[in-house]
């Protein structure tokens, strides 16, 4: 492909709910030159938190998945290459090779999020990831077995949001599910241990065996097909579809001898720029957010990434602005420390996640130090706030108080402090 500075060219990898929020932010601000979507797999972008509940139960069909800005995907005039994965990186040339293609850029997106973490076994007929369309569409297809559900065995490997999703959703579509979590409890490397142990007796009063403190020391099959999950601790568990959701690791492989530093994640500034013209967002950005005393966050959340690919278009654009695409970075003055008008980039965390009839949300960074203020775990309608060593308010999570859960993002955003998340939040 060729470049002139007549035209500047963007191009996004990464064509996710980020990238395309970046793309549309960008046309939406007057952006005139050609926009390149760079996306490894097949499909045009689609909502992923469905896939773990309405679509994996069947509730929704795949057109309902497509995200409102790919519906038509000619109307913000970009250029799409799906299906093609990005190998490598060029900083000095501004290049993005693809496969043995390589497409310049005047400004870069990247926007590649994460990969599922696996397990010896993943290759076995009926283990599976959750991460993208074809995994919600292969597992979707295992548990259904035909036309009609058939109750089947699911052994579900990690208590994280994906894991305690699917397992609330294989629950309600009447199989016999099993949790494994090798933590003390559900989420406990994201919720206070009060609230995770609440999620475990969630699942089990709805009939899934949770086992917890205890990991998994084989997946077992039996002619290419999976047939048990035997535990650490010598327990063998009868399965017909594993589910692993233990987590992920940002892609960041094809970015190894980019010179990008690479650290979980794309380390950026605190404006979400990691090189001169490269942008980075989503669940592959790590910065430094100011209204946390710069502490380097990696966020794998929607909201996030619509936020962030929101935020990251416009600071592209401000450092093109001031900007001569036709010299190279090196005889630039400063080019990644242009002005703009644009603030760092400072969010608060949101997160939600649907379990049977709970609507579990989280505001902020949760912290060791939790204080219930509303309601009781018991009946499982309840909010719960967490504050840092110096005593500065600095989250809550609330079950099926929405609500109290809005009320605790506003606080977090205008700075409230604890004793006035206690009095709003009661």
């Amino acid at each position: 492909m060729n470049l002139t500075s007549a035209h500047p060219r963007i191009v996004i990898v990464g064509a996710s709910l980020a990238g395309l929020q970046a793309a549309q932010t960008m046309r939406r601000s007057g952006f005139e030159g050609e926009i390149v979507m760079v996306g490894a797999e097949s499909h045009y972008p689609y909502d992923r938190p469905p896939l773990s509940k309405q679509f994996l139960a069947g509730a929704w069909d795949e057109a309902k998945l497509t995200l409102r800005g790919a519906v038509d995907p000619a109307e913000h005039d970009l250029t799409w290459m799906l299906g093609r994965a990005a190998t490598s990186l060029d900083l000095a040339n501004r290049e993005v090779a693809i496969g043995d293609e390589r497409v310049a850029y005047d400004g870069l997106v990247i926007a590649t999020g994460a990969t599922p973490r696996t397990l010896p076994g993943v290759d076995l007929e009926g283990v599976h990831v959750l991460r993208t369309l074809d995994d919600a569409r292969s597992l979707r297809s295992d548990l259904a077995q035909g036309e009609v559900v058939q109750p089947r065995r699911v052994c579900v490997i990690g208590a994280g949001f994906i894991g305690a999703e699917v397992a609330a959703t294989a629950q309600q579509l009447g199989h016999q599910v099993t949790m494994i979590e090798a933590a003390e409890a559900p989420l406990a490397r994201v919720l206070d241990l009060e609230t995770g142990m609440a999620i475990a007796e969630l699942h089990r009063s709805n009939g899934v065996d949770v086992r917890l403190e205890v990991g998994v020391e084989e997946i077992h099959g039996e002619d290419g097909r999976v047939d048990r999950v035997v535990l650490g601790d010598g327990t063998a568990i009868a399965t017909d579809v594993v589910v692993i959701g233990i987590g992920v690791v940002p892609s960041t492989d094809w970015l190894a001898d980019s010179g990008l530093e690479l650290g979980n994640g794309i380390v950026c500034d605190s404006t979400c720029l990691a090189a001169p013209r490269v942008v980075v967002a989503g669940d592959v950005a790590r910065w430094p957010n100011q209204r946390y005393g710069n502490k380097m966050m990696r966020v794998e959340q929607w909201d996030n990434a619509l936020e962030q690919g929101a935020y990251v278009g416009k600071r592209l654009l401000a450092c093109l602005a001031q900007t001569d695409p036709d010299q190279t970075d090196s005889d630039q003055t400063d080019p990644d420390q242009t002005d703009s008008d644009l603030e760092p980039y400072t969010p608060v965390p949101w997160f939600w996640s649907d379990q049977y009839d709970r609507k579990i949300q989280l505001a902020g960074v949760p912290s060791n130090t939790a204080e219930l203020v509303h309601g009781t775990l018991e009946e499982r309608r309840f909010v719960q706030i967490y504050s840092d060593e110096d005593g500065a308010f600095t989250g809550a999570v609330a079950w099926n108080r929405p609500r109290h859960a809005i009320k605790a993002r506003q606080l977090l955003l205008r700075g409230g402090t604890l004793d006035e998340a206690r009095e709003e939040l009661a």
